[in-house]
């Protein structure tokens, strides 16, 4: 481990360690407003709240914190998105998208990664999407796919957050997939993003479904009991980066032999999420567009 990150006494740091200095997830700018006009309408359907729900990371993994809590939860976790939004209903989720607008907790820039907030967003929702069509395509749940596709980013975030606080100089390069900042990641802290974002789901409680696939996707078939869903997510972070730009090598068909699905096919999908995203990115610039120009998005006024 780099001397710049040894920690006092010698103590071999770990994801749980970079785990305790992450409260909250960051929520995009993009979304927010969308979400805080929906809830301030009594008359909005609760499908259209979970659709912007859904486009959100940081505001996702909060709802379904909340929905297993043992208040919620009695017993029964569950682990999609539209079935949390449901169980904490109609008024928790006002009052955490609030918490959000009015603390200003916002997607910001990954300095060490250095990848810009749209972008980061456009990772998370691209990766979350494909996921999806993927799922649908392979038998497997697509909500469950959904979730650890937008979530599987967290671990980048976790190590972000981190690095503001103890090594702000710490700069991680991206190589092209599917090596991505592993090799960097494993030189200054003996661990990736992956481990991070498995720790952080888990003590956050999520179930083994959406931790497994997020901290083995650099290596699905080591997984324990997850190594289709991991598989899944592998080829979702592809169809990702053909979508946001990101370099990618060609997809090996022994490493999703799992899917059951040819690297064509998988490729294919490409386009699909391409223009489901393009749909997504103009329905929220429409919306920040009209609430830029009407003054309607003082974070204030959630205070009050």
């Amino acid at each position: 481990m780099p001397a710049n990150l040894a920690l006092p006494g010698g103590h071999v740091l770990s994801p749980d360690d970079i785990v305790r200095e992450v409260k909250h997830l960051p929520s995009a700018p993009k979304v927010l407003p969308r979400l805080k006009t929906l809830l301030s309408d009594g008359n909005s359907a609760m499908h259209e709240i979970v659709a912007f729900v859904r486009l959100d990371p940081g505001i996702a993994a909060r709802v379904l914190q909340v929905a297993n809590s043992a208040y919620y939860a009695k017993g029964v976790r569950c682990f999609t998105v539209d079935e949390a939004v449901h169980r904490v209903g109609y008024d928790q989720v006002y009052e955490l998208v609030s918490y959000a607008v009015a603390s200003q907790v916002l997607v910001r820039p990954l300095e060490v990664y250095r990848i810009d907030a749209d972008e980061l967003w456009r990772m998370s929702v691209a990766g979350a999407i494909a996921a999806e069509l993927l799922a649908d395509r392979t038998g497997q749940d697509r909500n469950a796919a959904y979730t650890v596709g937008l979530l599987h980013c967290v671990g980048m975030v976790a190590i972000d957050e981190w690095a503001l606080r103890n090594a702000r100089s710490l700069v991680l390069p991206l190589a092209a997939f599917p090596r991505e900042a592993t090799e960097g990641e494993r030189a200054a802290f003996g661990f990736t993003q992956a481990d991070t974002g498995g720790a952080l789901l888990r003590d956050w409680g999520f179930p083994a479904s959406i931790v497994e696939p997020v901290r083995w996707q650099y290596a699905p078939r080591a997984s324990a009991s997850q190594v289709r869903m991991a598989t899944l997510l592998h080829a979702a972070k592809w169809i990702r980066n053909a979508v946001c730009g990101r370099r990618a090598t060609p997809l090996d068909s022994g490493h999703i032999q799992p899917l059951g699905i040819s690297p064509a096919k998988v490729e294919a999908l490409a386009e699909k999420v391409a223009e489901r995203i393009a749909q997504v990115s103009s329905l929220l610039d429409e919306t920040e567009n009209f609430v830029a120009d009407r003054g309607l998005f003082p974070a204030q006024s959630w205070d009050q």
